[in-house]
């Protein structure tokens, strides 16, 4: 199905972050141009999600609240997606607490739970809101 136009910048970021999610991952092949030193990798992520990943997750929480109370299964969807985000940010927080030694295996699983998470967005969350709440994404206007 073909994105709906509200949904196309939440999808062009979601580009973005899935090759943030590639280049972070412990077994990632080297990408020309970006650093494989850990402290590197670090101060990127951080980058990305001043960047990128906060705004996003602005942006998807305020279309989770409009989708809010009007389908039953996107209901459930929602708090899964919201939990996400919380589980995602506090990873995030947490790699500032992160000693050398488990900031790889951090910034891997980090990688793959935001991975999982797009993914759920991209696959599930906006093909049911497109089919279902149409005129709430004819609403927005970013």
């Amino acid at each position: 199905m073909q994105r709906h136009s509200t949904l196309v910048p939440l999808s062009q970021e979601h580009q973005r972050l899935l090759f943030v999610c590639r280049y972070l991952k412990n077994d990632a092949a080297p990408y020309e141009g970006f650093p494989l030193e850990t402290d590197a990798k670090l101060a990127y992520i951080v980058k990305v999600f001043q960047e990128v990943m906060v705004p996003h997750i602005q942006k998807e929480e305020y279309l989770f609240e409009l989708c809010q109370g009007k389908n039953a299964e996107i209901d459930h969807l929602l708090s899964e997606l919201h939990q996400e985000h919380s589980i995602i940010s506090r990873m995030y927080s947490a790699l500032t607490v992160t000693d050398e030694k488990d900031m790889i295996p951090a910034l891997d699983l980090l990688a793959r739970s935001l991975e999982d998470h797009i993914r759920k967005e991209e696959r599930v969350f906006f093909e049911k809101v497109q089919q279902e709440l149409p005129d709430v994404l004819d609403s927005i206007k970013w």
